[in-house]
């Protein structure tokens, strides 16, 4: 876990892992869970689910709330606007790059 005098975890370090996208998917598609909902997705124990939400949560991807003995988790979205915001200056460069190309071929 990061010290309170850490910067926070870096978004796109966090998304890097195909796991912590399934994370993040599953939780885009419920309101909040807890933690022994989540593993069942994954072959992997809860100790390495948790570890992964834990880098989430560093990231502030995932938040979570202590519910009695468990924690509940849900995603928070706003860190994936810096990931959007990036790719939406590809998008636009390959948007760019195809009309050339249909241009040339249509020469």
């Amino acid at each position: 876990m990061l010290k309170k005098t850490d910067e926070k975890r870096d978004v796109f370090v966090a998304i890097a892992d195909p796991t912590r996208r399934q994370l993040i998917r599953i939780l885009a598609d419920s309101k909040e869970l807890p933690l022994h909902e989540l593993t069942p997705h994954f072959q992997m124990g809860r100790t390495a689910v948790s570890k992964h939400l834990m880098i989430l949560r560093e990231a502030d991807i995932v938040r979570h709330r202590k519910s009695g003995r468990e924690s509940k988790y849900r995603l928070n979205p706003e860190p994936l606007q810096e990931v959007k915001d990036w790719l939406s200056f590809y998008e636009k460069f390959w948007k760019e790059r195809a009309a050339i190309l249909k241009n040339i071929l249509e020469e």
